[in-house]
């Protein structure tokens, strides 16, 4: 049965096929599963990355019932956050995810230099992927929550980390043409 490019960007939209077929090294066969691409978890790489942002987004939306005077728009917010105390971020999750995050500048320009694609594709997989697993110990670990009602300091250096997570999910889906929503449903 043959089905072209344009039908399986009506089913599944571009974001997921052009995520799809940047998430494989240039010498390897395309294989397009349409099942994994529709499929709303950790095995569909494009819909992994999206929600990353989408949650992290989320986080920040809500940290002004702890945080009111927490700026709406990212400069703003940007600007607010500066200077935030990141020595209390100690946890080896958050400094794993700051380390990841800090790879960035230097991935890109090997991408390009390389002409190689995925390497964004894959470092945004592991950034998300690193992300969620902290979000995850933050549910089972109440100390480990981004947002701590009566601890501003740690709640504003988390804050941070997760404004820059939000910069670098955002800006490598730019770089490989892909929306990062800032919710999903």
């Amino acid at each position: 049965e043959f089905v072209t490019l344009r039908d399986v960007v009506e089913e599944v939209g571009k974001d997921a096929v052009r995520f799809d077929m940047l998430y494989r090294k240039n010498d390897a066969a395309l294989d397009f599963d349409l099942a994994k691409v529709i499929e709303a978890s950790r095995d569909n790489p494009v819909f992994y990355v999206q929600y990353g942002h989408a949650r992290a987004q989320s986080v920040l939306r809500n940290a002004r019932a702890a945080l009111p005077d927490l700026p709406t728009q990212a400069a703003a917010r940007v600007a607010w956050l500066k200077g935030a105390p990141l020595d209390r971020l100690s946890d080896e999750g958050e400094v794993a995810l700051l380390k990841r995050i800090a790879l960035y500048p230097r991935l890109v320009e090997a991408a390009a230099g390389a002409h190689e694609p995925h390497r964004v594709a894959f470092y945004l997989y592991e950034l998300a992927s690193e992300f969620h697993a902290l979000w995850t110990r933050g549910t089972a670990l109440p100390h480990l929550r981004f947002i701590i009602e009566n601890d501003p300091e740690t709640t504003k250096a988390r804050l941070s980390l997760i404004q820059g997570l939000v910069y670098v999910l955002a800006s490598g889906l730019a770089l490989l043409g892909v929306g990062a929503p800032d919710e999903m449903r």
